[in-house]
């Protein structure tokens, strides 16, 4: 039986899909990105600016791939994630994990010099109240990165990435993945999720300042920064 969740991305569907996927989600992920994951992981870390002693959240870290990479900077970085499913398919990961909903974070407000969630915001039901979360539990001053699939900049990639999306992700998915029909879900998602100027006035009327992103990968991804 497989599990997929719908556009109104209710918690308990969106966790069960991802528990689903756990077992081949990094491997999917690569397949699925042509290898721009890593690339896209390593911007994030790059955009963060992390010190030895920082204090980090990766929230929807998933199997803590990403953590991993975070902590290369020698800051300390926990993974947080609602599906207990990828924190397992993730425990042989040598980093703190957290199970966490998005929408209420179990830390104490201004706990975290940095915070970031890649490909995870796309998936909780209220986008406002995850950024509200994420500004809360940063101390002043505390710098917060955005990974997320974006909308491709050049119109003419954009229809063949569309097209991309909608026919051959599923088709390769259904290949490589342990739950294929999760990937109807992400195509669907995607196509659904703000542009690059809408994600960054929800940042700014979260209360974050000094809003930025720039585009990866022509805009199949980008990467928004902003500061507490």
């Amino acid at each position: 039986m497989t599990t997929r969740a719908t556009l109104d991305k209710q918690p308990e569907e969106v966790a069960a899909m991802f528990d689903k996927v756990a077992r081949r989600y990094d491997i999917t992920n690569t397949v699925l990105s042509f290898g721009q994951d890593k690339l896209w992981r390593r911007a994030t870390q790059r955009a963060l600016a992390l010190e030895p002693g920082d204090v980090v959240l990766d929230l929807a870290a998933g199997t803590a791939v990403s953590t991993v990479e975070l902590a290369r900077s020698g800051a300390h970085c926990i993974a947080a994630d609602f599906s207990l499913g990828m924190l397992k398919a993730g425990a042989a990961r040598d980093v703190p994990k957290v199970a966490a909903d998005a929408l209420h974070l179990p830390f104490a407000s201004e706990s975290f010099d940095a915070a970031t969630i890649s490909f995870g915001l796309r998936n909780v039901n209220d986008v406002d109240q995850a950024l509200g979360e994420l500004r809360r539990v940063l101390k002043p001053g505390g710098r917060l990165a955005i990974c997320e699939f974006s909308t491709p900049t050049f119109t003419p990639f954009r229809v063949v990435y569309m097209e991309y999306l909608m026919k051959a992700l599923p088709a390769v998915a259904r290949a490589v993945a342990s739950n294929p029909d999760a990937y109807v879900y992400l195509a669907e998602s995607i196509r659904e999720w703000p542009d690059q100027p809408e994600l960054a006035a929800k940042l700014e009327n979260a209360g974050l300042r000094r809003v930025r992103w720039r585009n990866l990968t022509g805009g199949i991804a980008a990467l928004h920064c902003a500061v507490r």
